[in-house]
């Protein structure tokens, strides 16, 4: 979804950390994260997966990762007119 984002956090080395965030940055794209042979990787993606940016990380450098939904704060606002189970 649109506004969906991660923060990476990275050992920089010597220079302390650095930050990195990836965002949905157009409607119907999502941000994917995926941790295979000791590389992390965050990919926005489209509607139908195809990658439109993508930034790679050594899984032994990354000190965090922290994901920000931005559909779950979408779903429980009231003014889309949704009604969570147990509210109506």
């Amino acid at each position: 979804m649109k506004g969906d984002r991660v923060e990476i956090v990275i050992d920089a080395g010597g220079e302390g950390t650095r930050t990195y965030e990836v965002v949905a940055t157009r409607a119907g794209r999502r941000v994917e994260v995926t941790n295979r042979r000791g590389v992390v990787e965050v990919s926005e993606v489209t509607r139908t997966g195809t990658p439109v940016r993508t930034a790679r990380f050594m899984a032994s450098r990354v000190l965090a990762l922290v994901e920000y939904p931005i559909a779950d704060a979408e779903a429980a606002s009231p003014d889309r007119g949704l009604t969570l189970p147990g509210t109506a």
